[in-house]
Protein backbone atom coordinates (compact mmCIF):
# COMPACT_ATOMS: atom_id res chain seq x y z
CA UNK A 1 0.00 0.00 0.00
CA UNK A 2 1.13 3.55 -0.61
CA UNK A 3 1.85 5.83 2.33
CA UNK A 4 -1.29 6.63 4.30
CA UNK A 5 -3.44 4.26 2.22
CA UNK A 6 -5.67 1.89 4.18
CA UNK A 7 -7.69 -0.39 1.93
CA UNK A 8 -10.84 -2.22 2.99
CA UNK A 9 -12.16 -5.00 0.77
CA UNK A 10 -15.86 -5.51 0.01
CA UNK A 11 -17.08 -8.79 -1.49
CA UNK A 12 -20.51 -9.07 -3.17
CA UNK A 13 -23.23 -11.63 -2.52
CA UNK A 14 -26.08 -13.14 -4.50
CA UNK A 15 -27.85 -10.88 -6.93
CA UNK A 16 -24.67 -9.54 -8.52
CA UNK A 17 -24.12 -12.53 -10.84
CA UNK A 18 -24.26 -12.18 -14.62
CA UNK A 19 -23.48 -14.54 -17.49
CA UNK A 20 -19.94 -13.80 -18.71
CA UNK A 21 -18.68 -12.81 -15.25
CA UNK A 22 -14.92 -13.07 -14.96
CA UNK A 23 -14.21 -14.29 -18.46
CA UNK A 24 -12.24 -11.17 -19.42
CA UNK A 25 -10.09 -11.59 -16.31
CA UNK A 26 -9.19 -15.14 -17.34
CA UNK A 27 -8.29 -13.94 -20.83
CA UNK A 28 -6.15 -11.05 -19.57
CA UNK A 29 -4.49 -12.26 -16.34
CA UNK A 30 -2.80 -15.63 -15.70
CA UNK A 31 -3.49 -15.32 -11.96
CA UNK A 32 -7.23 -15.16 -12.62
CA UNK A 33 -7.09 -18.00 -15.12
CA UNK A 34 -5.44 -20.22 -12.50
CA UNK A 35 -8.23 -19.48 -10.00
CA UNK A 36 -10.98 -20.37 -12.45
CA UNK A 37 -9.20 -23.59 -13.42
CA UNK A 38 -8.88 -24.43 -9.73
CA UNK A 39 -12.64 -23.87 -9.28
CA UNK A 40 -13.49 -26.40 -11.98
CA UNK A 41 -11.04 -28.89 -10.49
CA UNK A 42 -12.23 -28.47 -6.89
CA UNK A 43 -15.90 -28.85 -7.81
CA UNK A 44 -15.48 -31.62 -10.36
CA UNK A 45 -17.46 -29.88 -13.08
CA UNK A 46 -17.06 -26.90 -15.40
CA UNK A 47 -18.33 -24.05 -13.23
CA UNK A 48 -16.64 -21.69 -15.69
CA UNK A 49 -18.89 -22.92 -18.50
CA UNK A 50 -21.95 -21.98 -16.44
CA UNK A 51 -20.37 -18.60 -15.54
CA UNK A 52 -19.33 -17.68 -19.05
CA UNK A 53 -21.97 -19.35 -21.23
CA UNK A 54 -25.01 -19.67 -19.00
CA UNK A 55 -27.86 -20.10 -19.49
CA UNK A 56 -28.94 -17.52 -16.95
CA UNK A 57 -31.38 -19.87 -15.23
CA UNK A 58 -28.53 -22.30 -14.56
CA UNK A 59 -26.22 -19.60 -13.22
CA UNK A 60 -28.93 -18.27 -10.90
CA UNK A 61 -29.40 -21.66 -9.21
CA UNK A 62 -28.04 -20.89 -5.77
CA UNK A 63 -25.70 -23.92 -5.80
CA UNK A 64 -24.01 -22.36 -8.86
CA UNK A 65 -24.40 -18.68 -8.03
CA UNK A 66 -22.52 -18.92 -4.76
CA UNK A 67 -19.33 -20.62 -6.04
CA UNK A 68 -19.43 -18.46 -9.19
CA UNK A 69 -19.42 -15.22 -7.21
CA UNK A 70 -16.69 -16.48 -4.88
CA UNK A 71 -14.55 -17.63 -7.82
CA UNK A 72 -14.86 -14.26 -9.55
CA UNK A 73 -13.96 -12.40 -6.36
CA UNK A 74 -11.01 -14.72 -5.69
CA UNK A 75 -9.76 -14.31 -9.25
CA UNK A 76 -9.93 -10.52 -9.08
CA UNK A 77 -8.20 -10.53 -5.69
CA UNK A 78 -5.45 -12.83 -7.00
CA UNK A 79 -4.69 -10.26 -9.71
CA UNK A 80 -4.68 -7.37 -7.26
CA UNK A 81 -2.43 -9.21 -4.80
CA UNK A 82 -0.01 -10.10 -7.58
CA UNK A 83 0.31 -6.38 -8.29
CA UNK A 84 1.07 -5.44 -4.70
CA UNK A 85 -2.38 -4.47 -3.42
CA UNK A 86 -2.89 -5.18 0.29
CA UNK A 87 -5.69 -4.57 2.77
CA UNK A 88 -6.22 -3.79 6.45
CA UNK A 89 -9.67 -5.39 6.73
CA UNK A 90 -12.53 -6.88 4.74
CA UNK A 91 -16.24 -7.66 4.77
CA UNK A 92 -18.50 -9.63 2.48
CA UNK A 93 -22.26 -9.46 2.02
CA UNK A 94 -23.74 -12.84 2.96
CA UNK A 95 -21.95 -15.37 0.72
CA UNK A 96 -19.31 -12.67 0.17
CA UNK A 97 -18.11 -13.20 3.74
CA UNK A 98 -16.61 -16.51 2.58
CA UNK A 99 -14.77 -14.58 -0.15
CA UNK A 100 -13.49 -12.22 2.53
CA UNK A 101 -12.10 -15.04 4.66
CA UNK A 102 -10.43 -16.57 1.63
CA UNK A 103 -8.84 -13.20 0.78
CA UNK A 104 -7.63 -12.95 4.39
CA UNK A 105 -5.98 -16.37 4.15
CA UNK A 106 -8.37 -18.22 6.46
CA UNK A 107 -9.68 -20.64 3.83
CA UNK A 108 -7.88 -22.14 0.87
CA UNK A 109 -9.63 -21.46 -2.40
CA UNK A 110 -10.55 -25.13 -2.88
CA UNK A 111 -12.10 -25.35 0.60
CA UNK A 112 -13.91 -22.03 0.17
CA UNK A 113 -15.44 -22.83 -3.20
CA UNK A 114 -16.56 -26.28 -2.05
CA UNK A 115 -18.03 -24.77 1.13
CA UNK A 116 -20.18 -22.24 -0.71
CA UNK A 117 -21.29 -24.84 -3.25
CA UNK A 118 -22.50 -26.95 -0.31
CA UNK A 119 -23.98 -23.86 1.36
CA UNK A 120 -26.02 -23.17 -1.78
CA UNK A 121 -27.31 -26.74 -1.87
CA UNK A 122 -28.26 -26.67 1.80
CA UNK A 123 -30.04 -23.32 1.52
CA UNK A 124 -32.01 -24.53 -1.50
CA UNK A 125 -33.02 -27.71 0.35
CA UNK A 126 -34.16 -25.68 3.36
CA UNK A 127 -36.19 -23.49 1.04
CA UNK A 128 -37.87 -26.51 -0.52
CA UNK A 129 -38.68 -28.03 2.88
CA UNK A 130 -40.28 -24.80 4.13
CA UNK A 131 -41.00 -22.37 1.30
CA UNK A 132 -40.10 -18.79 1.98
CA UNK A 133 -39.42 -15.56 0.17
CA UNK A 134 -37.91 -12.09 0.61
CA UNK A 135 -38.87 -8.48 -0.16
CA UNK A 136 -36.94 -5.23 -0.36
CA UNK A 137 -38.27 -2.34 1.73
CA UNK A 138 -37.39 1.26 0.90
CA UNK A 139 -37.84 4.35 3.02
CA UNK A 140 -38.27 3.02 6.56
CA UNK A 141 -35.98 3.07 9.57
CA UNK A 142 -34.53 -0.26 10.67
CA UNK A 143 -36.35 -0.34 14.01
CA UNK A 144 -39.71 0.33 12.37
CA UNK A 145 -39.20 -2.55 9.93
CA UNK A 146 -38.25 -4.85 12.80
CA UNK A 147 -41.31 -3.82 14.80
CA UNK A 148 -43.72 -4.37 11.90
CA UNK A 149 -42.14 -7.78 11.22
CA UNK A 150 -42.73 -8.80 14.84
CA UNK A 151 -46.34 -7.66 14.55
CA UNK A 152 -46.84 -9.65 11.34
CA UNK A 153 -45.33 -12.86 12.73
CA UNK A 154 -47.07 -15.59 14.73
CA UNK A 155 -46.25 -19.15 15.80
CA UNK A 156 -46.84 -20.54 12.29
CA UNK A 157 -45.69 -17.66 10.09
CA UNK A 158 -42.44 -15.79 10.63
CA UNK A 159 -40.98 -12.73 8.92
CA UNK A 160 -37.81 -10.91 10.01
CA UNK A 161 -35.53 -8.12 8.88
CA UNK A 162 -32.83 -10.07 7.04
CA UNK A 163 -30.53 -7.47 5.49
CA UNK A 164 -29.79 -4.01 6.84
CA UNK A 165 -28.14 -2.82 3.64
CA UNK A 166 -28.21 0.95 4.12
CA UNK A 167 -30.36 3.53 5.91
CA UNK A 168 -33.85 3.25 4.43
CA UNK A 169 -32.95 0.03 2.59
CA UNK A 170 -33.90 -3.20 4.40
CA UNK A 171 -34.76 -6.68 3.12
CA UNK A 172 -37.32 -8.81 4.96
CA UNK A 173 -37.42 -12.61 4.83
CA UNK A 174 -39.73 -15.36 6.01
CA UNK A 175 -42.65 -17.64 5.26
CA UNK A 176 -44.43 -16.73 2.03
CA UNK A 177 -47.69 -15.95 3.85
CA UNK A 178 -45.90 -13.80 6.42
CA UNK A 179 -44.05 -11.76 3.79
CA UNK A 180 -47.32 -11.28 1.90
CA UNK A 181 -48.95 -10.16 5.15
CA UNK A 182 -46.19 -7.77 6.19
CA UNK A 183 -45.83 -5.97 2.84
CA UNK A 184 -49.02 -3.81 3.06
CA UNK A 185 -48.30 -3.27 6.76
CA UNK A 186 -44.91 -1.82 5.88
CA UNK A 187 -46.50 0.48 3.30
CA UNK A 188 -49.01 1.60 5.91
CA UNK A 189 -46.09 2.32 8.24
CA UNK A 190 -44.60 4.67 5.65
CA UNK A 191 -42.48 2.54 3.32
CA UNK A 192 -42.00 4.16 -0.08
CA UNK A 193 -41.91 0.79 -1.80
CA UNK A 194 -41.96 -2.93 -0.99
CA UNK A 195 -40.75 -5.20 -3.79
CA UNK A 196 -40.76 -8.99 -3.79
CA UNK A 197 -37.47 -10.68 -4.68
CA UNK A 198 -37.01 -13.72 -6.92
CA UNK A 199 -35.30 -16.07 -4.47
CA UNK A 200 -35.48 -19.79 -3.69
CA UNK A 201 -35.92 -19.39 0.05
CA UNK A 202 -36.11 -17.14 3.09
CA UNK A 203 -32.40 -16.46 3.46
CA UNK A 204 -31.05 -15.03 6.72
CA UNK A 205 -34.16 -16.04 8.63
CA UNK A 206 -35.08 -18.84 11.05
CA UNK A 207 -36.30 -20.85 8.05
CA UNK A 208 -32.67 -21.57 7.15
CA UNK A 209 -32.02 -23.44 10.44
CA UNK A 210 -32.05 -26.89 8.75
CA UNK A 211 -28.97 -25.85 6.74
CA UNK A 212 -26.82 -25.12 9.80
CA UNK A 213 -25.70 -28.66 10.66
CA UNK A 214 -24.61 -29.43 7.12
CA UNK A 215 -22.65 -26.20 6.77
CA UNK A 216 -20.95 -26.74 10.12
CA UNK A 217 -19.93 -30.22 9.02
CA UNK A 218 -18.52 -28.83 5.79
CA UNK A 219 -16.54 -26.10 7.56
CA UNK A 220 -15.24 -28.48 10.23
CA UNK A 221 -13.75 -30.53 7.40
CA UNK A 222 -11.86 -27.49 6.08
CA UNK A 223 -8.62 -26.07 7.44
CA UNK A 224 -9.50 -22.70 8.97
CA UNK A 225 -6.63 -20.37 9.83
CA UNK A 226 -6.62 -17.03 11.62
CA UNK A 227 -7.28 -14.25 9.07
CA UNK A 228 -4.30 -12.08 8.14
CA UNK A 229 -6.53 -9.03 8.66
CA UNK A 230 -9.88 -8.57 10.46
CA UNK A 231 -13.12 -9.55 8.72
CA UNK A 232 -16.25 -7.71 9.84
CA UNK A 233 -18.90 -10.29 10.68
CA UNK A 234 -22.36 -10.02 9.10
CA UNK A 235 -23.81 -11.28 12.38
CA UNK A 236 -22.12 -8.94 14.87
CA UNK A 237 -20.53 -6.28 12.61
CA UNK A 238 -17.46 -6.66 14.83
CA UNK A 239 -13.99 -7.38 13.40
CA UNK A 240 -13.11 -11.10 13.66
CA UNK A 241 -9.56 -12.46 13.94
CA UNK A 242 -10.16 -15.79 15.69
CA UNK A 243 -10.69 -18.80 13.37
CA UNK A 244 -12.97 -20.64 15.81
CA UNK A 245 -15.22 -17.59 16.11
CA UNK A 246 -15.13 -17.08 12.34
CA UNK A 247 -16.35 -20.61 11.63
CA UNK A 248 -19.15 -20.35 14.19
CA UNK A 249 -20.33 -16.99 12.86
CA UNK A 250 -20.39 -18.23 9.26
CA UNK A 251 -22.84 -20.93 10.35
CA UNK A 252 -24.87 -18.53 12.49
CA UNK A 253 -25.02 -16.16 9.53
CA UNK A 254 -27.51 -18.50 7.79
CA UNK A 255 -30.28 -17.54 10.20
CA UNK A 256 -29.07 -14.09 11.31
CA UNK A 257 -29.53 -10.64 9.82
CA UNK A 258 -26.80 -9.21 7.58
CA UNK A 259 -25.78 -6.02 9.39
CA UNK A 260 -24.11 -4.51 6.35
CA UNK A 261 -24.37 -0.84 7.31
CA UNK A 262 -22.67 -1.60 10.61
CA UNK A 263 -19.97 -3.65 8.88
CA UNK A 264 -19.02 -0.69 6.71
CA UNK A 265 -19.00 1.63 9.71
CA UNK A 266 -16.79 -0.84 11.58
CA UNK A 267 -14.33 -0.75 8.68
CA UNK A 268 -14.30 3.04 8.76
CA UNK A 269 -13.56 2.72 12.47
CA UNK A 270 -10.48 0.69 11.53
CA UNK A 271 -9.24 3.65 9.51
CA UNK A 272 -10.16 2.55 5.99
CA UNK A 273 -9.47 5.32 3.46
CA UNK A 274 -10.49 3.41 0.33
CA UNK A 275 -12.96 0.60 -0.31
CA UNK A 276 -12.41 -1.88 -3.14
CA UNK A 277 -15.42 -3.94 -4.22
CA UNK A 278 -13.72 -7.09 -5.50
CA UNK A 279 -15.80 -9.21 -7.87
CA UNK A 280 -19.04 -8.93 -9.79
CA UNK A 281 -20.96 -5.66 -10.04
CA UNK A 282 -20.92 -2.48 -8.01
CA UNK A 283 -23.88 -2.87 -5.64
CA UNK A 284 -21.81 -2.49 -2.47
CA UNK A 285 -19.91 0.53 -3.79
CA UNK A 286 -23.23 2.16 -4.56
CA UNK A 287 -24.39 1.77 -0.95
CA UNK A 288 -21.41 3.50 0.65
CA UNK A 289 -22.68 7.09 0.50
CA UNK A 290 -26.05 6.09 1.95
CA UNK A 291 -24.39 4.20 4.78
CA UNK A 292 -22.02 6.94 5.89
CA UNK A 293 -21.12 10.31 4.34
CA UNK A 294 -17.53 9.62 5.42
CA UNK A 295 -17.45 6.75 2.89
CA UNK A 296 -18.77 8.80 -0.03
CA UNK A 297 -16.46 8.69 -3.03
CA UNK A 298 -14.14 6.16 -1.42
CA UNK A 299 -15.39 3.08 -3.26
CA UNK A 300 -14.07 1.52 -6.47
CA UNK A 301 -15.64 -1.51 -8.16
CA UNK A 302 -12.98 -3.92 -9.45
CA UNK A 303 -14.47 -6.87 -11.30
CA UNK A 304 -13.56 -6.46 -14.96
CA UNK A 305 -10.17 -6.47 -16.63
CA UNK A 306 -10.72 -2.88 -17.74
CA UNK A 307 -11.55 -1.72 -14.21
CA UNK A 308 -8.57 -3.50 -12.67
CA UNK A 309 -6.13 -2.28 -15.34
CA UNK A 310 -7.33 1.30 -14.83
CA UNK A 311 -6.97 0.99 -11.06
CA UNK A 312 -3.50 -0.52 -11.24
CA UNK A 313 -2.46 2.18 -13.68
CA UNK A 314 -3.15 4.84 -11.07
CA UNK A 315 -0.83 3.25 -8.50
CA UNK A 316 2.77 4.39 -8.13
CA UNK A 317 5.26 1.75 -9.11
CA UNK A 318 2.75 -0.55 -10.83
Amino acid sequence: MSAGERIGLLFPGQGSQAVGMGRDLAERFPQAREVFEAADEALGFALTRVMWEGPDEELTRTRNTQPALLAHSAAAWAVLRAHGVDAVCAAGHSLGEFSAYHAAGSLSFADAVRAVRRRGELMYEAGQARPGTMAAVLGLDDDIVEGVCREASDTDRVVVAANFNAPGQVVVSGDVAAVERVSPMLVAAGAKKVTGLNVSGAFHSPLMAPAEAGLLEELEGAAFAAPAFPVASNVTAAPVTDPVEARALLVQQLTSSVRWSQCVRAMLGLGVTQFLEVGTGKVLTGMLKRIDPAAAGRGIALGTAEQIEAFLGTRTGV
